[in-house]
């Protein structure tokens, strides 16, 4: 368990940014919805800076449900500057509900994966991409690659 808890915040140390704006939301986010149409995945994807939405996408499959788990996903991340898969997988490690180790609800708060932090280098983190829609790993893997290919195209 421990070396997943290091992977996941290693990930976090690797994948970010020069610079976060509306046209990098816009590329990022476009080419997710890309790939998921391509690959006939049913998800629902969400940037934000700060309080301000900068790209959403619900594609076919997804529902209302999945903008709720969205917002109760970004609201972890920005509580806990953490992937919440990585919140999500700590909490397991304790074997806690974050009810009993936050003192905060479960309703309110996502610890499942698929919100990543977007993180400018010498700045800190400033947003987050979600995605919801699929088992929780997969959520967070798909976001993870998604930064990865952006990043790397960026270099």
């Amino acid at each position: 368990m421990e070396n997943i808890l290091e992977q996941l915040l290693q990930e976090e140390q690797d994948l970010q940014f020069e610079k976060f704006n509306e046209e990098t939301a816009w590329k990022l986010g476009s080419g997710l919805v890309a790939k998921c149409t391509r690959d006939g995945i049913s998800v629902t994807i969400d940037i934000m800076r700060g309080e301000q939405q900068l790209f959403h996408a619900s594609l076919r499959g997804t529902s209302a449900d999945n903008d709720e788990w969205v917002k109760r996903k970004v609201r972890l991340v920005y509580r806990f500057g953490h992937s919440s898969f990585y919140i999500g997988q700590l909490l397991k490690s304790k074997g806690k509900s974050i009810e009993e180790m936050f003192l905060i609800s479960e309703s309110q708060y996502g610890p499942h994966g698929g919100c990543f932090p977007i993180i400018v280098k010498g700045t800190g983190m400033v947003g987050a991409i979600t995605v919801s829609g699929l088992p929780q790993e997969e959520d967070h893997k798909l976001v993870v690659q998604a930064i990865r290919d952006y990043l790397s195209k960026e270099k």
